[in-house]
């Protein structure tokens, strides 16, 4: 193969890589739309767009149940990913995800803090929630500083391990000292993660947050390509590693903390979503980071399409996340895991 084939193979995988992208997005689009239409009314089915105009019920079934519940979805599977992403990207790791540093056990101590403790309102769970999420962060960042012994990634690395195992006895604490008939099996739904609460208020009050959060990453997103690099090859190509791994740390947890104080715990999508993105678009974070989002708002938009469809009931979004991501992990991992990332 001559030079000149060899660039126009080039050109022609980049300009597929540009059309793959919109073809995520107009499917986003087109899955949201399809979304609104599925669940049960008055059973399971499809809901038709001619009952809108005559059904009243339908309507405000839509309007004030299904939206607020697929948008909050969707915004939770693009925070989840695109904070994988800059995660893995940060730390150069493929295993990491957006609960890394103590942030999602933290949430879930301070979800069961406010069950137990105080009033138990939405208002004093998410609060609560997205204050010991942002306290994980700052311990395992203070303890990190403390740590004497590595690099400054595997300081912080030891000092989320140390964070999270902190959190997670407390939580086993507040499970002890909870009501086992009132006060723990909300503690447990909780940590099961769930849409079926959400409303409007909650989906307006978490959306600033999550919104500033993807906005820094999002503006940022080329600057992970010199992040994943180490501190000296970053720092001789005109980045201040240190400062600008903290921006975009805070800035992904900031979204994430937010997010799952009305969702609950929901793992897997900060995973994996960000490994497809990769194999589909390449590494190069200018690209797979907006398909991460997509990719990670259709999945999670997909599974809460399946909570409330599979059974009459509605199974937690949290199992079905975790079910089919594993599945997917295991794909992954079968074909090799972590393309793209140094590690």
């Amino acid at each position: 193969m001559n030079e000149d084939e060899s660039l126009l193979r080039t050109d022609r995988g980049k300009a597929w890589k540009d059309w793959l992208w919109v073809l995520f997005a107009v499917s986003f689009v087109l899955l949201l739309g399809l979304s609104v239409f599925l669940g049960r009314y008055p059973q399971a089915g499809f809901l038709r767009p001619g009952q809108l105009r005559e059904n009243e019920l339908a309507r405000l079934l839509v309007l004030n149940i299904r939206l607020p519940r697929l948008l909050t979805a969707a915004l939770l599977g693009m925070v989840l990913a695109a904070s994988g992403t800059v995660f893995q990207m940060i730390f150069a790791n493929p295993l990491v995800e957006p609960g890394f540093l103590g942030v999602s056990q933290g949430a879930a101590f301070g979800a069961a803090v406010a069950i137990v403790f105080l009033s138990a309102s939405a208002a004093a769970v998410q609060g609560t929630a997205a204050l010991f999420a942002f306290l994980g962060l700052g311990f395992s960042y203070l303890l990190a500083r403390r740590i004497r012994v590595g690099s400054w990634l595997l300081r912080l690395v030891l000092a989320g391990i140390a964070v999270s195992a902190l959190f997670s006895a407390g939580l086993g604490i507040v499970k002890y000292l909870a009501d086992p008939l009132r006060q723990l099996p909300e503690i447990t739904f909780w940590m099961l993660g769930g849409l079926a609460s959400i409303t409007w208020d909650k989906f307006w009050a978490v959306l600033p947050a999550c919104l500033l959060g993807l906005a820094l990453i999002f503006a940022f997103r080329w600057r992970l390509n010199l992040l994943a690099l180490d501190e000296t090859t970053s720092f001789s190509l005109g980045a201040a590693p240190r400062r600008e791994r903290s921006l975009m740390m805070v800035a992904a947890v900031l979204a994430t903390s937010a997010i799952i104080s009305v969702a609950g715990m929901v793992g897997w999508i900060g995973l994996i979503i960000p490994h497809i993105a990769r194999r589909l678009v390449g590494s190069d974070t200018r690209r797979n980071l907006p398909a991460a989002m997509l990719l990670g708002g259709a999945f999670a938009v997909i599974c809460d399409d399946l909570a409330r469809m599979l059974i009459a009931g509605e199974i937690p979004l949290g199992i079905l996340t975790s079910l089919l991501g594993a599945a997917i992990f295991m794909v992954l991992m079968a074909r090799g895991l972590g393309k793209g990332v140094r590690v």
